[in-house]
This record gives structure tokens, C-alpha cells and sequence, in this order.
């Protein structure tokens, strides 16, 4: 079991850059597939990016790509999201998941990952 923690989310005004951080717990965090998602109020949670176990291999929502780069230390037991050119439209929850035996096909797809940070929020002013 792992346990995750989200932070660095915050007020940026649009074009400015945060980059959030996924601290896991466990000694088992290099066999985990992480993601992060985000929440908008009245709408349903919807995928951002995510990295392979490795971090050799990530994902991208087409509407962060070339905006938002994922990473993960497995060192750290960490993954971060670094957030560039940030929007309104980027205003949401974001939380970090994690699983062990997610397929490539099911990373985007909330329901597919067994644990959950809490949430942190990001507000991007115009």
C-alpha cells in the first residue's frame, strides 16, 4: 500500500508556472505508475499526464502538452508535475494516483489507479 501527498498548488496569475509535487510513502514506489489528474468544479475528473514505473515513458492530456512535464524520482519517492504557461482553463484539483498494475491502455482513466492523494488546488487568474 502506498500513501500520497500533493503539494505545491497555488494563485498564478495566467502564463506563470507552478510545479506540483506527489511524496509517496512505502519502500515499493520504483513499481508504481503514477498519474495526475485534475478536477473542475461541476465537471469530472479527466487526465493530465502520466509516467511509467522507470519514468521512461510519459503521457500527456493534448491540452497540457508541451505546457506541463511529469517526472518521477524514484529516489525521492516522488513525482512532480512542473506546470508552464499556465491558463484559466487550468484551474482545478490536481491529484496524483498511483498503481502497480495499470496497463498502458487503462492510464488515463481514473478508476484504473488503486490509491489517491488528497488534492491540491491550482488557480490560474486572467
Amino acid at each position: 500500500q502506498v500513501q500520497l501527498v500533493e503539494s505545491g498548488g497555488g494563485l498564478v496569475q495566467a502564463g506563470g508556472s507552478l510545479r506540483l509535487s506527489c511524496a509517496a510513502s512505502g519502500r515499493t514506489f520504483s513499481s508504481y505508475a503514477m498519474g495526475w489528474f485534475r478536477q473542475a468544479p461541476g465537471k469530472e475528473r479527466e487526465f493530465v499526464s502520466s509516467i511509467s514505473r522507470g519514468g521512461g515513458i510519459t503521457y500527456y492530456a493534448d491540452s497540457v502538452k508541451g505546457r506541463f512535464t511529469i517526472s518521477k524520482s524514484n529516489d525521492k519517492n516522488t513525482v512532480f508535475l512542473q506546470m508552464n504557461s499556465l491558463k484559466p482553463e487550468d484551474t482545478a484539483v490536481y491529484y496524483c494516483a498511483a498503481d502497480q498494475t495499470i496497463p498502458r491502455s487503462s492510464i488515463t482513466t481514473p478508476g484504473e489507479y488503486d490509491y489517491w492523494g488528497q488534492g491540491t488546488q491550482v488557480t490560474v487568474s486572467s
